[in-house]
């Protein structure tokens, strides 16, 4: 008898320790869901979704009526000074000058185009200097001219034309562009309104876990920027083209966004005002985005940029465009890690904000 009252003890000692983690479950996802629901409204009033739409909109029509015809424009012309005669199976293509001060001056103003100087019975290929695969893709293009036999031609390699490459390569570079200003100043704006109102001050009071106020931040910030890239990218590559790589790209663009907005959200915290915060944003886009940009758009290399991780991400995001897959576990368990640090971080800053408003 003794035996059967301790089992029913203890199974009724189980039963309340199930029904109050259920309950604390239950109310924890009631918590986190209004939460996200206030977020979304201040947002909404905020004109936040506003402004994303009308930068997509200008992105696009920038890419589509502006880049692309300008790119366009500038493929690449290939200039001959061959006073000689030469080169007797150079193509139509070729712009053939009288001078080397011609072929200069001409070079000086088509910065894009290849001259080719066959003066003295070689060609040799003069342009100014760029990026250092592009410069070899010019004089190859630029050296082919130089033969009509169909051995010579210049032939397209891979399954992107010249325009959906450019496409892609602008739609990654904007879109690494909003998500960093979005999750960074999108955050900080979110987050001093509700400092001024003194919501927060609410919440110090407020019988809640204090983790989910932070983690309906990111979660409203992670949709948008999901939303966000899929429209992007669907608008400017075309939906055939993204329908394969699109998986690839919310990978890479939900790694950058939470980045982005944890850490708008830890400077929030510990900066007083946002003309302090414009200041921070200031020293992440010229230290942080302009070394990414230069090492992977130009020929300048960086020593340090592989240690850089918004490099890893924007080179991530830029081969996701291109339908090559990252698939260095490295990266991922960095990623992961990473986020994980910058959440505990931004939590502790965040319970010593409440710990003043309490």
């Amino acid at each position: 008898m003794w035996k059967n009252n301790e089992e029913s003890n203890n199974y009724a000692c189980m039963n309340r320790c199930l029904t109050r983690n259920t309950s604390e479950t239950q109310s924890s996802w009631k918590n986190f869901c209004s939460l996200l629901k206030k977020d979304c409204q201040v947002m909404i009033a905020g004109k936040f979704f506003l402004v994303a739409f009308g930068s997509l909109l200008l992105y696009t029509m920038f890419i589509n009526f502006g880049y692309i015809n300008f790119m366009n424009d500038k493929l690449y012309n290939v200039y001959l000074y061959d006073p000689q005669d030469t080169q007797t199976e150079s193509s139509e293509l070729l712009y053939s000058v009288d001078s080397l001060e011609e072929l200069n001056n001409i070079l000086a103003t088509d910065t894009s185009g290849v001259g080719i100087d066959a003066s003295s019975g070689t060609p040799n290929i003069i342009l100014y200097f760029g990026s250092e695969k592009a410069d070899n893709h010019r004089a190859d293009y630029a050296l082919s001219l130089l033969h009509s036999d169909i051995r010579y031609t210049a032939k397209t390699v891979g399954t992107n034309t010249m325009e959906l490459k450019q496409r892609k390569e602008i739609s990654c570079e904007l879109l690494f562009i909003e998500i960093v200003a979005v999750g960074f100043l999108g955050v900080a704006s979110v987050l001093f309104k509700e400092k001024q109102m003194g919501v927060i001050r609410v919440h110090a009071v407020l019988p809640f876990k204090r983790s989910l106020f932070i983690l309906s931040k990111i979660v409203v910030f992670l949709l948008s920027d999901l939303i966000f890239a899929t429209l992007m990218t669907v608008f400017n590559v075309g939906f055939p083209d993204t329908i394969y790589i699109l998986p690839a790209i919310l990978v890479q663009t939900t790694i950058l966004s939470l980045i982005m907005a944890l850490m708008g959200f830890g400077c929030t915290m510990l900066l007083n005002d946002f003309k302090q915060f414009s200041l921070a944003y200031l020293i992440i886009a010229i230290f942080v985005t302009t070394p990414v940009f230069l090492s992977a758009n130009t020929s300048i290399k960086i020593a340090w940029i592989d240690w850089n991780p918004f490099y890893q991400v924007y080179m991530g995001l830029k081969n996701a465009y291109f339908g090559i897959s990252t698939t260095n576990p490295i990266y991922y368990v960095f990623s992961v890690c990473g986020i994980a640090v910058l959440f505990m971080i931004v939590e502790i800053i965040f319970h010593k904000e409440m710990g003043k408003e309490d």
